[in-house]
């Protein structure tokens, strides 16, 4: 793993997709970007997905980023919605693996652990906390964007570390690791 790198951090999810971009210098976190695709808008669940694949391949043809952090889907009550953050999870991971991009995927707590040394923190939590690492002026107004952030971040104090989640660094990684997935 190059010491300078750029990773990106994905909050996946179908009504706001929210992602954070840091560079790795000398073993140092640098903010870059944060932001989020709104998809609030639109009705259609495949359009919803095609413009996550789409802003995903651009961010990375724009920033290039060596590593792709994602936060896992967490088991909600209602299996719709469950399987719906599922697929823009897929969705975004499937962009990132066009482009051969390493993806390790947390869990929420795992995130957040990361972030604030607590899984339980609230979104707020986890916000007040990067802005207070990474010196960010202003929190955005949903704090989606911090969420995917906070995946980069979690990424960066992973990294190096032997278990960090689930790691696919191609099409054939991930069909390998998925085999019971496969028909």
């Amino acid at each position: 793993m190059s010491e300078d790198r750029i990773i990106l951090g994905i909050d996946p999810g179908t009504t706001i997709m929210g992602f954070g971009l840091i560079r790795v210098r000398n073993k140092k976190m640098e903010f870059l970007q944060l932001n989020e695709l709104d998809l609030k808008k639109y009705k259609d669940h495949y359009l919803k997905l095609k413009l996550i694949f789409e802003r995903t391949i651009e961010l990375i043809d724009t920033h290039h980023p060596d590593e792709i952090a994602i936060e896992a889907p967490f088991f909600g009550k209602n299996v719709q919605s469950m399987l719906k953050l599922g697929r823009a999870q897929g969705v975004a991971m499937a962009a990132g693996l066009s482009r051969e991009i390493p993806i390790t995927e947390y869990l929420p707590k795992k995130i957040k652990m990361a972030v604030t040394g607590n899984g339980n923190a609230s979104k707020e939590q986890v916000a007040k906390m990067l802005q207070s690492m990474l010196g960010l002026k202003t929190l955005p107004k949903n704090l989606d964007a911090t969420d995917g952030l906070a995946a980069a971040v979690c990424h960066f104090y992973n990294s190096g570390k032997i278990t960090v989640g689930k790691s696919y660094s191609g099409w054939d990684s991930f069909v390998k690791q998925n085999e019971d997935r496969i028909k």
